[in-house]
C-alpha cells in the first residue's frame, strides 16, 4: 500500500507526482542540455545529471546557467519518445531530486501519446520493470486521462499543446483511434507568429542572460542597456532557447483570444496591453493580441502556412462529429476518417474538454445543429496538468488496483503484457 507515481512527459515540460494528490510535485523543462564530449572532463560544477559517459543539464536552474559547448535537446519528437538515454536522464532527476524515493518502492502510471508504438510502449515497459525495478506499471493516453480529470469517461478531448492541436474521441475510456485528428497549430506556432511580429516592428529579443544593467526609457524609445562582460561562448540551440522563453512570457502576459467572432475593426478597438522586453523597450499590444491566438482557429489570414498547416482548430471538432468542416482543403483533415455514426451519437451528447496544454481563455465554435456542452476549467493550473490530474485521480482508485501490470505478470509475459493490458 505505497503511493503511485504519476508521470506526464509533454513536449514542452515533464509533470511527475504521488497519485491522490491535486498537483504535481515536479513541474519542469522537457528540455536539457547536454554537455559536447570535449567539455566533459573540463566540467566540475555539481548542478548536473551524468548518464552513459553524457552530462545533461535538466530542470529550470541547471538549464538556465549560460555554458559553453551546451546543447539543448528533448528526448520526445511527435510526442513520443526518441532519445532513451536522454529520457533516462530526466527520470532518474525526477526520482533523485523530486520524488525523493526508491523507484522498486511505487507503482507507476505514465502518461502516453495517442498514437504511440507498440514498439515504444513496449520498451518502456521493459525499461520501467527492468532497470528501475518497478512493482507495477500502467500505460494510459493523455486524451483518456484528461477526461477523467473532468469527470467524464466520453468526450471529445481538444488538446492545445506546444507542438500540435489534437481533437481525440474518447468512448468509456477508450481512444478511437480512427477519429483522431491532428494539426500542427499549437503553442510553437504562436511563438513563430510572436517572433515575426517582433521582427517587422524590429524589436530585439534580448534573453536576460545576456544584460548586466538597464535604464529606464519612455515608450517606444530605443532600449538602453548593457551588454554583460565575459559572456561564455552559448551554442545557438541554448541562446534559441532563452530567447522562446522571452516570447513565452509575451504569449502569456499579452496574447487573448477574441471571445465574438474574429473581427479587425473589433481588435483595433480592444483595450491594449503594456509589456517590456527584458532589455527595456515597452510599448503598448492592440489588435495583435488578437490576431496572432486567431491564427489557430482560422489559418488562412495567417502569411506563409499551405498544406496541412491551413487546417483550424475549428474544422477538427466539426470533422471529427460529422459537421463536415466547410474549409477541409486537400491536404488537410478531410483525409482523416471520421468516427463512425454509431459513436458519433455518443459524443454529440458528449461535451468537448478543453485543451489541457492551452493557456489561452478556451473558446470553441458551436455547431447549429448540435447543443454541445462545453467543459473547460476556469484555473489555467487544472487545463495544463489536466492529464496528470486525471493519472492522479485513477491511480488512487480502489477498482483501478486490480488494472496494473504487476512484475509478477511482466515476469510470466514478456513486455507483450502492456498491449493486452493498456488499451
Amino acid at each position: 500500500e505505497v503511493g503511485a507515481l504519476v508521470f506526464d512527459i509533454g513536449s514542452f515540460s515533464v509533470r511527475a507526482g504521488y497519485a491522490g494528490e491535486d498537483c504535481p510535485k515536479a513541474d519542469f523543462p522537457t528540455t536539457v542540455g547536454l554537455l559536447s564530449p570535449d567539455e566533459v572532463s573540463l566540467e566540475l560544477d555539481g548542478d548536473k545529471d551524468k548518464k552513459g559517459g553524457k552530462v545533461y543539464y535538466i530542470d529550470t536552474n541547471a538549464l538556465h546557467v549560460a555554458r559553453e559547448g551546451v546543447e539543448v535537446l528533448s528526448p520526445l519528437k511527435n510526442g513520443m519518445i526518441e532519445d532513451w538515454e536522454c529520457f533516462q536522464a530526466i527520470l532518474d532527476h525526477t526520482y533523485g531530486k523530486h520524488v525523493k524515493s526508491e523507484p522498486g518502492l511505487h507503482p507507476v502510471l505514465m502518461s502516453e501519446a495517442p498514437w504511440n508504438t507498440r514498439a515504444k510502449r513496449e520498451k518502456l515497459t521493459e525499461l520501467m520493470f527492468e532497470h528501475y525495478n518497478i512493482p507495477a506499471f500502467f500505460l494510459c493516453k493523455t486524451a483518456v486521462l484528461t477526461a477523467f480529470a473532468n469527470g467524464r469517461s466520453t468526450g471529445l478531448v481538444l488538446d492545445s499543446g506546444a507542438t500540435h492541436t489534437t481533437a481525440i474521441p474518447v468512448h468509456d475510456g477508450y481512444i478511437l483511434q480512427q477519429g483522431i485528428v491532428k494539426s500542427p497549430l499549437a503553442g510553437d506556432f504562436i511563438s513563430m507568429q510572436c517572433r515575426e511580429l517582433f521582427q517587422e516592428l524590429n524589436i530585439d529579443i534580448v534573453p536576460p542572460y545576456m544584460i548586466a544593467a538597464k535604464e529606464p526609457v519612455r515608450e517606444g524609445a530605443p532600449p538602453s542597456w548593457k551588454k554583460k562582460e565575459k559572456l561564455p561562448q552559448v551554442s545557438k540551440s541554448w541562446h534559441n532557447f532563452t530567447c522562446n522563453e522571452v516570447i513565452q512570457d509575451f504569449q502569456a502576459s499579452v496574447l487573448q483570444v477574441s471571445d465574438s467572432p474574429y473581427d479587425e475593426q473589433v481588435a483595433a478597438q480592444m483595450p491594449t496591453v503594456h509589456y517590456e522586453m527584458p532589455n527595456g523597450y515597452n510599448t503598448d499590444y492592440g489588435a495583435e493580441r488578437l490576431r496572432i491566438p486567431e491564427g489557430l482557429f482560422d489559418p488562412s489570414n495567417v502569411k506563409g502556412l499551405s498544406g496541412i498547416w491551413d487546417q483550424g482548430t475549428p474544422n477538427s471538432s466539426e470533422e471529427h462529429l460529422g459537421w463536415g468542416g466547410t474549409q477541409a482543403g486537400p491536404q488537410g483533415f478531410s483525409q482523416l476518417s471520421p468516427v463512425t455514426p454509431s459513436h458519433s451519437v455518443g459524443l454529440s451528447q458528449s461535451p468537448p474538454m478543453s485543451p489541457s496544454g492551452s493557456q489561452l481563455p478556451p473558446v470553441i465554435p458551436l455547431s447549429q445543429s448540435m447543443r454541445l456542452k462545453l467543459i473547460a476549467s476556469n484555473s489555467t493550473m487544472e487545463r495544463r496538468f489536466s492529464p496528470w490530474i486525471g493519472g492522479s485521480i485513477l491511480a488512487s482508485l480502489g477498482t483501478f488496483q486490480q488494472m496494473w501490470i504487476s512484475k509478477q505478470e511482466y515476469e510470466e509475459g514478456g513486455k507483450q503484457c502492456v498491449e493486452r493490458k493498456c488499451p
